[in-house]
């Protein structure tokens, strides 16, 4: 009976996260519950038990895959806008570029900036990984290394509307949308290590050819410009910030997902990433790491324009070329 309890966990909490109207709430799943007891009271036996607990499973699920994402909702400013690109040949256009001025954390005024890159531009990637408790669970952010301009990060988040927040319960069901927020550096990560409080960020540079980093590139902006068309549900599990960048780069290696743990605990994705040759430096794994941490020197360069430059200075693995080309100014 360990499914059958599985699947009735499952429908009173995809309720009670994913029901839309709250004066209906609480009696659809008092309602669910009625059935539930009458109907494990009335059947007898474990096989006609269980069908009662999948025919009410099986009702909740109908409904929970009827729930539609849309792009029209009450968004909290950050997440105002998606961002979309047009192709040029060698010129791609990025509109809706996330250049938010922070105060405090909650404290902020975004403006959106066009910027367009030349691909055969595009050097290489860097990742920075932050956490914010758990050294299980951390957040990818993948930054493309432009020659002699700013470096572009992207970053895959879910979409919250005024007053929401993140709970990784509420990820596993269809409560947020996904949002791919292309950003600046000084927005996206200062963000994390100067005004939120307990995120630490680590900073690698990756061996990633010039041909790899451009193709990850246009993967991420397709996926961009179909969320900006058509918007998809974030999930913890099967569609988030980390399997989606894994998806891109088995994408543009056109090879196979690799089956490993760490992909969802994804706080250890850096070992794997280590492990896989993908990180550069050639130090053991927790040198690389402990030099990795970027905070103190995000937070010494706080407004200067030179916000990347300062926060890749000294790193191991981050060709020199790269550090002083990586120009924080907003494009």
């Amino acid at each position: 009976m360990l499914v059958g309890l599985i699947l009735t966990v499952w429908g009173f909490a995809a309720l009670w996260f994913d029901f839309p109207q709250q004066r209906w709430k609480l009696p659809l799943i008092a309602l669910y519950f009625l059935f539930l007891a009458i109907g494990l009271w009335w059947a007898t036996g474990v096989q006609k038990k269980f069908a009662v607990v999948a025919v009410g499973f099986l009702a909740v699920l109908i409904w929970w895959l009827s729930l539609k994402p849309s792009n029209n909702r009450d968004w909290q400013p950050d997440v105002a806008q998606t961002p979309w690109s047009e192709d040029h040949g060698d010129q791609v256009t990025i509109h809706n570029i996330r250049n938010c001025d922070y105060r405090e954390e909650f404290n902020y005024t975004c403006q959106w900036d066009t910027r367009t890159v030349s691909l055969s531009k595009i050097n290489g990637m860097d990742i920075f990984i932050t956490y914010w408790g758990s050294p299980w669970i951390a957040h990818p952010i993948v930054s493309f290394d432009i020659a002699g301009e700013a470096p572009l990060p992207m970053s895959i988040e879910t979409r919250k509307e005024v007053g929401e927040t993140y709970s990784a319960v509420r990820g596993f069901f269809r409560y947020y949308e996904l949002i791919y927020i292309v950003s600046t550096e000084r927005d996206v990560i200062r963000l994390r290590t100067n005004y939120r409080k307990d995120e630490e960020v680590y900073l690698f540079h990756t061996r990633a050819s010039p041909q790899l980093a451009q193709a990850v590139f246009l993967d991420y902006l397709r996926r961009a410009n179909a969320l900006h068309k058509q918007p998809e549900w974030y999930n913890a599990a099967t569609d988030n910030c980390t399997t989606n960048v894994a998806v891109h780069v088995r994408d543009a290696e056109h090879g196979i997902l690799p089956l490993d743990w760490r992909i969802l605990l994804n706080g250890k994705s850096d070992e794997m990433l280590y492990q896989e040759g993908y990180l550069a430096g050639d130090l053991p794994f927790a040198k690389l790491k402990e030099e990795a941490h970027i905070n103190a020197a995000a937070r010494a360069a706080n407004n200067d324009p030179d916000f990347s430059i300062r926060v890749r200075e000294n790193r191991p693995g981050f060709p020199a070329t790269t550090q002083k080309s990586a120009s924080s100014a907003a494009p």
